[in-house]
């Protein structure tokens, strides 16, 4: 026989707390709270048709193609028609701010720190023995192997292994400080002497050495970075007013 369960707004809040979610809630309101203070001060305003665009947006991302969709998510999530109007317009809004607050600083921040978005196609063994590293090194320059062969033979990762140590396109600041400085004063195509890090001995060969060009992806993948620190610094500069427990505490943001 099935059973039947209330759940109330108390419940929800309660489960909150003894998972010790109360931190992370709080901050995510303060963020909120935090842009639509910065939009509002900024002025912002949007055509109705940017409005209706976005929202189609969403319901293409969520896979909502009816009014009998929308209702049904609304549901699921306990939503109200305002609440998901409010969910929508909010994120387009924090867009728009991207935009008003970092559209002319991402040029100059680019060519500040172009260094960083530089890149590099790799492959890479890591060993355990600096003595057989150098063995391996040798035997590749000499042509008596090939780099491929060694990653098939001595890579543990199942997935590097069959693709021969293949890295990808790594970028330089996700590399370590000491591969790093090899990788990029080398010419291509070039096998680096083995560099000894705390994760092991790395045999590297270098495919192709990537310029960054400040495209419409690159731009925007800056702006949201110079954003979300921007967003850390208001956050922390904010008092809140926690009311839990039939108390008020005055607190920071960090509490």
């Amino acid at each position: 026989m099935s059973q039947t369960i209330t759940i109330t707004n108390q419940d929800i809040l309660h489960h909150v707390k003894l998972y010790c979610q109360i931190p992370d809630l709080i901050n995510k309101i303060i963020t909120r709270k935090v842009i639509e203070n910065a939009v509002s001060e900024a002025g912002i305003k949007v055509e109705m048709e940017e409005l209706q665009e976005v929202a189609d947006q969403f319901r293409l991302m969520n896979k909502i193609e009816s009014a009998n969709d929308t209702w049904e998510w609304l549901e699921k999530y306990a939503l109200s028609l305002d609440d998901f109007e409010e969910l929508v317009y909010g994120n387009f809004f924090a867009n728009k701010l991207v935009k008003h607050l970092f559209k002319n600083k991402v040029e100059p921040y680019f060519y500040e720190h172009q260094i960083d978005y530089t890149s590099v196609v790799m492959y890479e063994v890591v060993l355990d023995d600096e003595d057989l590293a150098m063995e391996l090194f040798y035997a590749i320059k000499e042509g008596e192997t090939s780099f491929y062969d060694v990653a098939h033979q001595y890579t543990q990762d199942t997935e590097l292994r069959r693709k021969c140590g293949y890295r990808g396109k790594v970028n330089r600041k996700d590399l370590k400080p000491e591969i790093s400085a090899a990788v990029f004063a080398a010419k291509l195509p070039q096998l680096l002497q083995p560099i000894i890090t705390s994760k092991g001995i790395h045999l590297i060969l270098i495919d192709e050495i990537i310029h960054p060009e400040l495209d419409e992806r690159l731009h925007q993948i800056i702006a949201e970075n110079l954003f979300s620190e921007w967003l850390k610094e208001q956050v922390t500069k904010v008092e809140v007013i926690k009311q839990l427990n039939n108390q008020s505490i005055n607190s920071n943001s960090q509490a």
